[in-house]
């Protein structure tokens, strides 16, 4: 079974949207999918109610995820990390303990071709600033899903 993390700041607006997201692509039965944040604000609490309400709008159901904090361990679990942004990417290359976990690390938006390669947190903005980010998750996740299938 293939093991994906997706991981962001909070670990409650992009990673989960991104984890469910991906999911609602695959089977579960061959994929694992998961995510985490970089910093332990919100552990074990549900996803931003906004995150929450357009995951709900597409048909997909991230209500019942708890925000969990990256671990170093992660890299033996998971064959892939994404990773929303820049900060978050060198928060995650530090903790790093050779090459091959260094390599499992990506940008989630450098799986597709935009003219941006981070995912914008949306949690101080708007409603929009949600559904802008899950259209970039959502077409990242379909390129992923293709590779993955």
């Amino acid at each position: 079974m293939t093991k994906v993390l997706m991981v962001c700041l909070g670990n409650i607006c992009r990673s989960p949207l991104a984890e469910g997201i991906l999911q609602s692509k695959l089977n579960s039965k061959d994929v694992f999918v998961d995510s985490a944040g970089t910093a332990g604000y919100h552990v074990g609490n549900a996803p931003d109610p906004r995150s929450i309400a357009v995951a709900k709008k597409y048909g997909i159901d991230i209500s019942q995820q708890q925000c969990r904090k990256f671990s170093v361990l992660d890299f033996d679990r998971f064959d892939s990390i994404f990773v929303m942004d820049k900060n978050n990417y060198r928060d995650i290359l530090v903790k790093a303990r050779n090459q091959q976990d260094e390599e499992k690390v990506k940008l989630l938006l450098n799986e597709i071709e935009l003219s941006i390669d981070e995912v914008p947190d949306p949690y101080y903005g708007g409603e929009d600033g949600f559904e802008k980010v899950f259209a970039m998750i959502d077409t990242a996740c379909k390129t992923i899903a293709q590779k993955l299938k």
